[in-house]
């Protein structure tokens, strides 16, 4: 039998992955800070878009190797912050 989900842990890590998306997204694309804003909610929409199946690999990952978990939560932040620069930059 598994154990029931602990919402607000999966809560906190969703805004602690959010946070860290958009903390990457800036400092590896700063010139999201100049873009438009219609451009820079694309960027944020996009990364929404992709967090289910990065958060699906994570928690894959993760439970496959526990002691992996801060690579796998690595790899999420840099595949949504990826969507973005994908964005930003029009490509």
């Amino acid at each position: 039998m598994t154990s029931p989900l602990n919402t607000a842990n999966l809560d906190a890590l969703g805004q602690r992955l959010g946070h860290e998306a958009l903390t990457t997204l800036v400092r590896l694309c700063p010139e999201v800070r100049a873009a438009a804003p219609e451009r820079q909610e694309a960027a944020c929409a996009a990364m929404r878009a992709k967090v289910g199946v990065a958060l699906d690999e994570l928690l894959t990952d993760a439970k496959a190797a526990p002691w992996l978990a801060h690579v796998a939560f690595t790899t999420a932040v840099l595949t949504l912050a990826h969507e973005g620069i994908r964005v930003i930059k029009g490509a």
